[in-house]
């Protein structure tokens, strides 16, 4: 079983959600890559503004940081949106990390962040996080999981897949 999984995809697709209950199907523990960011960036996601590159490095290091001890299983959500993302993840964790991207139509994606409230991510942002997206290469050993279905069967889906992963 990978000792570091970062739950990644666009906004609405349900990192929180599949994170806790994954992390209590694995004995884990999970943490919120959205509690990572600084002020600055939940304020400026806030208005409707999408980060860029600059604001992302100092939180994807932060990311990778925290996988690099996580003392058991840590899962943790994190958009990750981009290979060179990723790479950084990874670079800062100084160890293997599993990837599972949390993978859906923009039609899901829409609706779920519709009935969401309380998120500081509007849903005016969904276009820039799908034009971000760069879903995982196959060098790049991620898991992809449908997310069009129950909870229960997408966390069922990724532990199964975890389970033969040796990262």
């Amino acid at each position: 079983m990978p000792r570091r999984i970062v739950l990644m995809g666009v906004a609405g697709c349900g990192k929180s959600a599949v994170g806790a209950a994954l992390a209590a199907r694995l004995g884990a523990t999970y943490l919120d890559g959205d509690d990572l960011h600084p002020p600055a960036n939940i304020e400026k996601m806030s208005r409707g503004e999408p980060l860029t590159d600059e604001d992302r490095w100092p939180w994807l290091t932060l990311v990778g940081q925290k996988l690099a001890s996580p003392g058991g299983i840590l899962v943790l959500g994190c958009s990750a949106l981009k290979r060179r993302y990723r790479d950084h993840i990874r670079a800062a964790a100084g160890a293997p990390v599993t990837f599972v991207h949390l993978s859906g139509s923009r039609e899901l994606i829409a609706a779920r962040m519709a009935a969401r409230s309380g998120h500081f991510m509007p849903a005016s942002l969904i276009d820039s996080q799908f034009a971000a997206l760069e879903p995982p290469a196959i060098d790049e050993n991620a898991i992809i999981v449908d997310i069009d279905n129950t909870l229960i069967f997408v966390v069922d889906d990724i532990a199964v897949n975890l389970e033969g992963t040796q990262a």
